[in-house]
């Protein structure tokens, strides 16, 4: 078997576009629910819906919840039947390697770390095993930039 092909660190404007264009699934790690609205890690995921996207939730608390923006929840992404085009993820850069072999599992096309959440060996475990990585950067800002009307 041969290794599979690397993935991309994204970082300009034309791999964001192109990256967006054929993402229609995304996991959203670390969703909050409706009652925390006010925060990016829910309205974002809002914002997606709202957008014609199709989000599936994967909080990381609230274990009471069983579904978020009327969809059903899921504690690990390799328990989401169906592929995944990208997984956005709303987590502390500290808590981003207890998730590395879930998204690895899962095969995501792409990560997508929240603005504000950088971590480079993570990104490069995840390019390495051939899943495209954006970093420090906004999708519901960069998705309002390249959505096509």
């Amino acid at each position: 078997m041969t290794d599979p092909t690397p993935g991309r660190l994204i970082e300009d404007d034309h791999q964001i576009a192109a990256l967006l264009a054929d993402v229609r699934r995304i996991a959203v790690l670390g969703i909050k629910t409706e009652g925390q609205a006010n925060q990016p890690a829910f309205y974002v995921a809002d914002y997606l819906v709202k957008a014609g996207l199709e989000v599936v939730p994967v909080p990381v608390y609230y274990p009471e919840v069983t579904r978020i923006l009327g969809q059903p929840v899921f504690r690990k992404l390799v328990d989401i039947p169906g592929a995944i085009d990208m997984v956005d993820v709303f987590r502390r850069p500290q808590d981003l390697h207890g998730h590395l072999d879930d998204i690895l599992a899962k095969r995501p096309r792409a990560v997508w770390l929240q603005l504000g959440i950088r971590d480079d060996r993570f990104a490069h475990a995840l390019t390495g095993a051939g899943i495209d990585v954006v970093q420090d950067r906004c999708l519901m800002v960069e998705h309002a930039r390249h959505a096509r009307p």
